[in-house]
């Protein structure tokens, strides 16, 4: 019987949590929270206030929105101006502003591209429109690559040769390692995001103390559920005891979602993605196997670019690696803003510029 999710809102216990961290805390200690849904919980919630000073939060690249590169935008949006053609797409990558354009601009400027909430919409775009290549933008990481590569097998089982993905999913996990061997960022412990991990499990993660001697702790979303991954974490920094430990049991076991894992292996294959702040990571991608390239839009469409640029000022990179917090950016709540963002951290809401900016009354 899953717990009462009122039990993970609750006040005493969250001060009680805090009481207890605070006699945890015998230095400083620098935490990251890798997924932007924590970013927000933790703000929304007020928890930067709540803890101590002496810990202090950082956020990490953990937007699938916020991290797809900007030559992969623009191969997105050359994608979606193919004459014919119809993009289906989350409505957050609608905003992000490519070199030159964005899909919004794009469809302004009339493409047909259609907002949806799941890849079932986009199989019955698909089904409706029969005389028209449909391609669903995949963003995401490995919490959503399931339903994609689910779309692809019913796409195939279906005969529905219309229908393609334009992969751009990732790998949690790599860039992870990329950014600890990257060297710029100082961390004692890592909250693990908790989505990724009910699909992956805890597992994957054990490189990291085991190679790096940094804590980890898979967390859920609720205050308690952050308050007590932090507690947690700090423990172990106090014990000198770096492990992988989990405070979201009731959706995550080490082993994680086997029928998740087993239609990703069956559907696709690691390839280096690029990652916007970090650069090139190797086995982060996903790419679309040979047995299913009859639904792989980046094999049947010519896409071309010209080369991408970063938006002028635009900082980022720095915060989706930890370097920055966002109101360090010289751009964040003056030129960019959610109506009129300047990069894509301040658009999705797992953005950090946008969390910041959505409860910036608490941060300051």
């Amino acid at each position: 019987m899953q717990p009462d999710i009122s039990d993970f809102r609750d006040a005493d216990l969250s001060l009680a949590l805090v009481n207890k961290i605070k006699h945890r805390v015998s230095g400083q200690a620098r935490l990251m929270e890798f997924c932007g849904s924590h970013t927000a919980a933790i703000l929304k919630h007020g928890l930067r206030q709540l803890l101590p000073s002496s810990v202090e939060m950082l956020s990490g690249p953990g937007c699938p929105v916020c991290v797809t590169a900007q030559k992969d935008i623009d191969r997105a949006i050359a994608l979606a101006q193919t004459p014919g053609l119809v993009m289906c797409t989350f409505g957050d990558m609608l905003k992000v502003p490519g070199t030159y354009s964005s899909l919004q601009q794009s469809r302004a400027e009339g493409c047909d591209i259609r907002v949806v909430y799941s890849t079932l919409d986009a199989l019955e775009i698909a089904r409706q429109n029969a005389d028209k290549p449909v391609v669903f933008l995949g963003v995401g990481f490995e919490t959503t690559a399931p339903t994609i590569a689910a779309s692809i097998l019913m796409a195939s089982c279906q005969q529905l040769c219309n229908y393609s993905v334009f992969s751009l999913a990732k790998l949690c996990p790599p860039v992870m390692k990329a950014l600890l061997d990257g060297g710029e960022i100082k961390i004692d412990g890592i909250i693990c995001p908790g989505h990724v991990s009910a699909i992956i499990g805890s597992k994957p993660y054990e490189f990291i103390p085991h190679d790096y001697g940094i804590a980890c702790v898979v967390a859920g979303f609720e205050p308690v559920d952050v308050l007590m991954a932090v507690e947690m974490l700090l423990a172990q920094i106090e014990n000198s005891s770096p492990q992988v430990e989990i405070a979201y049991k009731r959706n995550v076991s080490p082993s994680g979602n086997q029928h998740a894992q087993k239609l990703l292996a069956d559907v696709f294959e690691l390839k280096s993605a690029s990652w916007r702040g970090v650069g090139e990571v190797a086995g982060s991608g996903y790419k679309i196997c040979d047995t299913y390239k009859q639904h792989d839009a980046e094999r049947l469409f010519e896409i071309k670019t010209t080369p991408a640029k970063e938006p002028a000022g635009c900082r980022c990179g720095d915060v989706l690696r930890g370097i920055i917090k966002p109101p360090e950016c010289p751009l964040f709540g003056r030129v960019c803003l959610p109506e009129r963002p300047t990069g894509p951290c301040m658009v999705s809401g797992e953005g950090a510029c946008s969390s910041y900016y959505l409860y910036r009354e608490s941060v300051n």
